[in-house]
């Protein structure tokens, strides 16, 4: 009974807004454009409830009124949705879990699930693609990439988000068959491969230039960008740190024509410039914005995001895109994920503080810093209809930030 209140107290609420149907939000930018956020109470924004989870980093989706939540409990991999109103499991698709880490790290899924049209898209730990039924639960089709492409998990897993493009899934599989590749939304069947480039653990974007739509990923190797339509690769550049013990996590972000990409391990950032099927080199720097797993936002020409190495303690900075200048750094927060709602930030660190500030270059000053859940939180949060839902390696808690 208790469980079930506490269920009902998770997902209440009148659904407005904007859902968050994938990875990074709508736009798979971190950028949130529902209603503007209000003052929250002294003690931090109410939290609607709570529930116990399976293991896992991959953050919640939200879309259509339901949330999908994709963990592993025991030695099953579970897809699960939930009905947003009254927080009861509508359907749960359960298979076998085989993921062994081994660093000794979380065993469960990494990549947030995709809804797109009336699918889920996931993607295990262990390299299984699956297409499922957003309503029922049933199972469209499923392809094994390790089998069937010879991929390679890779240190920690597979663990980008799949990517949904007109009739097309975007993955970055690193096979003997085909680095990047794309499937047929509707059967799974393999519509074309492109480049040999090994999996990073970024996830690719859209991004329109010219309006010609570009896929990039940031592979293993670099970014490259490629017709989402056909595969046909536009440009690359290599971006990859000097020790093979590295990876490149972080997100591309895109902004007029220019895109952001950043790793750690001594190599950082750089920003491009995109003329037609040809790219210049703005700036690059280790010093400006190293990210190491966290993506970041922009806003009105300026990046937010962590820099440095995670184990280290990062710095939550503001950079100019254009130029790498460091606007303003904040220290001590460790290391976290940023969206940017409106005109405002929303931090999330790893020890489970909430922060909020204004967007503006001008200076770091947090509104509103609360502790909302316990320590290790590396899954990208949801917000959706003004609400903030957030997980760790055992708890999905919802608090309500917005209206």
């Amino acid at each position: 009974m208790k469980q079930a209140v506490l269920l009902s107290l998770l997902f209440s609420g009148i659904l407005c807004a904007e859902d968050w149907p994938q990875f990074l939000g709508p736009r798979r930018d971190g950028t949130y454009h529902g209603k503007a956020l209000p003052k929250w109470p002294a003690d931090g924004p109410k939290q609607l409830g709570k529930r116990n989870i399976g293991a896992g980093f991959a953050g919640p989706s939200v879309a259509n009124g339901k949330l999908y939540l994709f963990h592993r409990q025991n030695e099953k991999e579970i897809l699960e949705c939930m009905d947003a109103a009254s927080g009861a499991v509508i359907w749960k698709s359960i298979a076998e879990a085989t993921y062994v880490d081994q660093f000794g790290f979380d065993n469960g899924p990494r990549a947030v699930p995709t809804v797109h049209e009336g699918s889920v898209y996931t993607l295990g730990a262990n390299g299984i693609v699956k297409s499922t039924d957003a309503l029922t639960g049933r199972l469209n089709w499923t392809i094994d990439c390790r089998k069937t492409f010879g991929a390679d998990k890779g240190f920690f897993g597979f663990a980008f988000a799949p990517l949904v493009h007109g009739k097309n899934l975007l993955l970055n599989i690193s096979g003997k068959k085909g680095g990047v590749i794309a499937l047929d939304t509707a059967t799974g069947k393999l519509r074309w491969t492109t480049t040999q480039d090994e999996a990073s653990y970024a996830s690719p974007i859209i991004a329109n230039f010219n309006n010609i739509p570009h896929a990039l990923f940031f592979t293993r190797a670099g970014l490259a960008s490629v017709n989402p339509a056909d595969g046909a690769v536009n440009f690359t550049h290599p971006w990859q740190p000097a020790i093979r013990a590295s990876v490149n996590a972080c997100t591309p972000v895109a902004a007029g024509n220019l895109i952001f990409i950043s790793t750690s391990y001594g190599k950082g950032a750089t920003v491009l410039a995109v003329n037609g099927k040809k790219i210049e080199a703005v700036w690059s720097s280790d010093t400006s914005l190293s990210c190491h797993y966290s993506s970041v936002v922009h806003h009105d020409g300026f990046l937010y995001g962590f820099h440095g190495r995670q184990e280290r303690g990062c710095e939550l900075r503001c950079v100019e895109m254009k130029t790498g200048k460091v606007q303003w750094s904040f220290p001590g927060l460790r290391a976290g994920s940023v969206m940017l709602a409106g005109k405002e930030l929303l931090i999330f660190t790893e020890r489970g503080e909430l922060l909020r500030c204004a967007a503006t270059p001008k200076f770091f000053r947090a509104t509103a810093r609360v502790q909302i859940m316990g320590a290790t939180v590396r899954a990208y949060p949801a917000l959706a209809n003004g609400k903030l839902y957030v997980r760790n390696g055992g708890k999905l808690i919802c608090v309500k930030v917005g209206e």
